[in-house]
């Protein structure tokens, strides 16, 4: 599902150059939820947006659901992030005038994708994340974790093998952000997807199966999650970054 082999990316920071990648190796090869744990400024966003097509490595290899990135026109990469990714962000990026069903839908319209199918999928998809009663509701009106469940459901919309998402309860509490963790294992299961979140919670990385640590531009080691906690996963991860 996921391959990184030595990627590497850098960026300029005040008239220098600042290693925010330094070789990452990662090979994710069944569906399942798994996290990427590290602390602020270890890259996780960063290789988030590589995995994405969103940006472009240095160097190195990345294949992602079976599509080698670097190989991809910026078309082919549109396309890419269209179809074979989804994408959930910390920010629900919901557009305010549409209804909940229209928001899932809009990437198919972009597409010119059939409109009773999209309906239909939406409809599903919405149902299934359990906020089918506010199918015609506009993002106003919606709580940020129904919000939330909105952009998941329209990040599946394209049956997706992969779907990435980037500190996705940043802006939700406590209760909210426990049953949106619950949903994504849920959804990874049921689904049989592959979901990569990056977080520095280990209440987030408990959910997951199993937790990569990203420590200074690098893969410091990753454990499973089985039996464990949040304080389980926090002293797993101090181990391992020590």
């Amino acid at each position: 599902m996921i391959t990184c082999s030595q990627v590497r990316k850098s960026y300029r920071q005040g008239g220098e150059s600042v290693e925010a990648l330094r070789g990452v190796d990662l090979r994710i090869d069944l569906p399942g939820f798994y996290g990427i744990m590290g602390a602020s400024g270890s890259g996780k966003s960063t290789l988030l947006h590589l995995l994405a097509g969103l940006d472009q490595p240095d160097s190195g290899e990345l294949t992602v659901a079976g599509t080698r990135l670097l190989s991809l026109s910026e078309r082919d990469l549109t396309l890419f992030r269209r179809t074979k990714v989804g994408i959930i962000f910390q920010q629900f990026n919901l557009i305010p005038t549409l209804t909940a069903s229209e928001n899932v839908e809009l990437p198919g319209v972009l597409a010119g994708e059939d409109p009773a199918k999209l309906r239909k999928r939406s409809t599903e998809l919405l149902d299934i994340l359990g906020v089918g009663h506010r199918l015609t509701h506009r993002p106003d009106s919606l709580s940020g974790g129904e919000q939330q469940r909105v952009a998941i459901a329209r990040a599946l919309l394209f049956r997706p093998g992969v779907i990435l998402a980037d500190e996705p309860t940043g802006n939700l509490d406590s209760a909210s952000s426990r049953k949106l963790w619950a949903l994504l294992r849920d959804v990874a299961a049921e689904q049989q997807v592959t979901i990569v979140m990056v977080t520095h919670e280990p209440a987030a990385a408990a959910h997951c199966s199993r937790v990569f640590i990203l420590k200074d531009g690098t893969i410091g080691g990753s454990f499973e999650t089985e039996g464990l906690d949040a304080s389980g996963v926090a002293t797993r991860y101090q181990q391992l970054v020590a």
